[in-house]
């Protein structure tokens, strides 16, 4: 390093105890190892026999007296060659001004392969004389300064201040002194080399710093690089103004245009490096050793007319390296002319644009499938679809049929969504080998597939056929158990169909009747299939026609309520039951049961549901305050998707608070559809209404969905028996049995029970007779208007 290319070394003895130290620069100019340090003695017989004695004059002096020295002289290296050598010492002195040590720089004078004569003096007096321009310094293990020549001084110090004393580090910039520090600190512990490159304190010279550890601390090479430094600044604009360097280039000769065509006398590196040919392998050759199975003839036309035309041309081509693989370019080929304005060559500059291109691929690939099953997505069917349609065959028709997986949203919620999406791969492969390898199986998102089945010259069949025979196959392929990880799946699916011929069609319409003959098939009790027929479409349409309206009656108070009394054994009035009401504008009085089941689908129950539930609140505040009506409690029903709403039960906490009523008085007649799944989470939220003090009843008591063994769990107030029992419990025995075994099994729960639906009095005797002790139906009264009801409870007072 800097000692080597100095051909310096640096040396320090302990007069007291006559100990040495050699760097390792010095033990090289000597021809020893590194690591080489003679005793004392020794050290001196290195000098040639006619130096020996004055040598050792002047280093005693040093050390005795403090006198420096400078002299040439010659030294006997290891191998016995005599070399002249410049030789430096000066004492270094404690605080009272005695000799603690002499150190001293040696440097050879006419190294090995310098013209003879050449004196090579690099700066190493530590006295401070001027020698060839280096600069030269050495520290103390602290890092302090205690030698540095004249240019060293100019370098470290432009002010003229003295260096001497001054830790290494200050003479950076206060941003790097830290970490200068410690790795001038670390060379010195560990006895390595330290480099470093940093601007100097003044913000202006780029200081090369190069270190050197000895015995006493670091011999210290300096240099200005601050012009170096420039021009790396340079090289580096200048690199990125001729970036295209690093595109592929070939020259070619002007003709022939005919086959084989222009050859090539120049390539540069970067076509070697991305081809994979040698330059010898090309020069003499035309460019088409370059194409391949996919090279696009189309371009390679369009670069030809341009030639012959003696036009640039620009083109993305596909081209291939030595070993066959494809890659793209992005060429662009202008012509070269002589000052005659003779065309002489051509140049072609090729960029590589295979990441672009793969990037294209990749967007183009995720615009138009599914990334987890790799199914067509929803654009690429719908693309198909219309391309099937917009057919002008008259033989044109097929099956689109919609795909959808039995509750599949369970699997989810139980084992999360990473065991979904294995099923759905798993599905879509299964599907695939179903049909095929022309027809389209699509994803359209979450659990939902799609498949095209369109009628080719080359596959002729009958649509209908076709349709009953793939979705078979794929009920029986889909039914078959799915291996997930660390457990077996068993699922199934329901499938839509519908059929396209030559007539007029649309997609969006197409896709429709295909999703309502796949809810038909749900409704149908799901793993079957069904085709598509217009009554669907009629009832579908009929369907969407009243869930706007009721939306509408919503937004316009369009519902009110009636209420039906409920009486005791004596005929006395107990309570009511409140009963929604729509009165359409165009439909006339609509039927519960035919609005009920949409503003459930539509979600529009849950704010109608709270909007009952309030005003039964606030009639029973009204009640509350009349002691003639004080002890009437209102029925409210509740549907099921109401009473699964995470906010139910804060919602009648609410309502019960706001009106200040008694919450016994407020009896939730809950559907028994409600015991047919999630019973755990059903007995919670009944035992939360429960802690509130709401009564509780289980409304159409008896029509399947109990299960006994829940039953004695529920915190349950009443059973109420269905008018379908109570309708014909006079005529049929079974319905009069079923009658009996709910008034038996109410009364061995410890629950009331009430009908509802008691028309005659044979009716209401019967139930009575068996044990039943509250009764509703028209029997005692139809249900009324608020204001009729008070009328009709006045009535009774009267």
């Amino acid at each position: 390093m800097v000692e080597r290319s100095a051909f310096v070394g640096v040396w320090m003895l302990d007069p007291a105890s006559g100990q040495i130290e050699w760097s390792h620069g010095l033990a090289a100019l000597h021809g020893a190892a590194p690591g080489f340090v003679p005793d004392r003695e020794h050290a001196f017989n290195f000098y040639a026999p006619e130096w020996r004695g004055r040598v050792q004059t002047l280093v005693d002096a040093c050390a005795r007296e403090g006198a420096p020295f400078d002299e040439e002289m010659q030294i006997i290296t290891v191998q016995g060659r005599r070399c002249w050598v410049r030789s430096v010492g000066r004492a270094v002195r404690d605080a009272q001004g005695h000799t603690v040590r002499v150190e001293g720089v040696m440097q050879e004078i006419a190294p090995v392969g310098y013209p003879e004569g050449t004196l090579l003096r690099h700066t190493v007096r530590l006295g401070g004389a001027t020698g060839s321009g280096d600069a030269f310094a050495t520290a103390d293990r602290e890092g302090a300064f205690t030698y540095v020549n004249q240019e060293a001084q100019r370098l470290l110090s432009p002010d003229g201040s003295d260096v001497i004393g001054k830790r290494i580090w200050s003479c950076f910039q206060k941003t790097v002194r830290l970490r200068t520090e410690e790795q001038v600190r670390a060379a010195l512990q560990r006895g390595v080399v330290v480099e470093l490159e940093e601007l100097d304190a003044s913000g202006i010279v780029w200081l090369e710093l190069r270190g050197y550890p000895f015995g006493g601390g670091l011999a210290i090479h300096l240099r200005d690089v601050s012009a170096r430094r420039k021009s790396q600044e340079h090289l580096r604009l200048l690199e990125g103004s001729i970036a295209r360097l690093n595109d592929i280039v070939i020259i070619t000769e002007a003709n022939p245009f005919n086959a084989p065509g222009p050859r090539i006398v120049f390539v540069n590196e970067a076509f070697e490096h991305r081809t994979g040919y040698a330059r010898d392998e090309v020069i003499g050759k035309t460019p088409r050793l370059l194409q391949g199975p996919q090279t696009q003839r189309a371009e390679l036309d369009h670069i030809r007319a341009a030639l012959e035309e003696w036009e640039p041309v620009r083109v993305d081509l596909i081209n291939y390296t030595k070993n066959g693989e494809p890659f793209w370019v992005d060429l662009d080929v202008s012509p070269v002319w002589d000052k005659a304005r003779k065309l002489t060559h051509w140049v072609a500059v090729g960029r590589d644009i295979s990441e672009r291109k793969a990037a294209e691929e990749k967007i183009q690939y995720l615009a138009f499938f599914d990334p987890l099953t790799k199914l067509p997505n929803r654009q690429l069917l719908l693309d198909r679809l219309h391309t099937a349609l917009s057919s002008t065959d008259p033989g044109r028709k097929g099956a689109l049929m919609f795909i959808d997986l039995d509750n599949f949203k369970a699997l989810n919620d139980t084992l999360g969504h990473q065991q979904g999406d294995i099923l759905l791969q798993q599905v879509a492969q299964r599907l695939r080998a179903c049909v095929a390898k022309d027809d389209t199986v699509a994803r359209l998102g979450g659990d939902e597939f799609v498949i095209l089945l369109e009628n080719r010259a080359e596959k002729p069949f009958e649509p209908e056929m076709a349709a009953r025979r793939v979705s078979n196959r794929i009920l029986t392929t889909l039914g078959e158990p799915y291996a997930l990880p660390g457990y077996m799946h068993h699922s199934t699916c329901s499938i839509g169909v519908t059929l396209f011929s030559a007539q007029p069609c649309n997609v969006s319409e197409l896709l429709k009747q295909a999703d309502l003959a796949m809810y038909q098939a749900k409704n149908a009790g799901r793993n079957a299939v069904c085709f598509f027929d217009p009554q669907m479409q009629a009832l579908a349409t009929a369907s969407a026609s009243l869930a706007s309206d009721l939306r509408q009656a919503w937004r316009d108070n369009g519902f009110h309520l009636a209420y039906q009394p409920q009486v005791g054994t004596a005929g006395e009035m107990i309570g009511v039951e409140a009963l929604l009401r729509w009165n359409h504008p165009r439909r006339g009085i609509v039927d519960p049961a035919d609005f009920i089941p949409t503003a459930e689908e539509t979600s529009l129950i849950i704010p109608i549901g709270n909007w009952v539930l309030e005003a039964a609140c606030a009639q029973l505040a009204a009640w509350a305050a009349r002691a003639d009506r004080a002890h009437l409690s209102i029925a409210v029903n509740v549907s099921v998707r109401q009473f699964r709403h995470p906010e139910f039960v804060d919602g009648v906490m609410q309502a019960i608070t706001a009106s200040g009523i008694e919450p016994q008085k407020l009896k939730l007649e809950l559907t028994e559809s409600l015991l047919a799944e999630g019973m755990e989470i059903t007995i919670a939220k009944m035992g939360s209404l429960k802690a509130l003090g709401v009564t509780l009843s289980i409304d159409d008591f008896g029509m399947g969905y109990s299960s006994l063994s829940y039953l004695k769990r529920l915190p349950l107030d009443q059973l109420k028996i269905d008018r379908g029992f109570v309708k014909d419990l006079l005529t049929d025995p079974n319905d009069a049995a079923i009658a009996k075994v709910i008034i038996g099994l109410a009364a061995n729960l410890g629950l009331s029970v009430i009908a509802e639906g008691v028309e005659t009095q044979e009716q209401r005797d019967f139930l009575a007779a068996n044990g039943c002790a509250s009764f509703q139906g028209y029997l005692f009264c139809a249900p009324l208007p608020i204001d009729e009801l008070e009328r009709f409870i006045d009535g009774l007072a009267a």
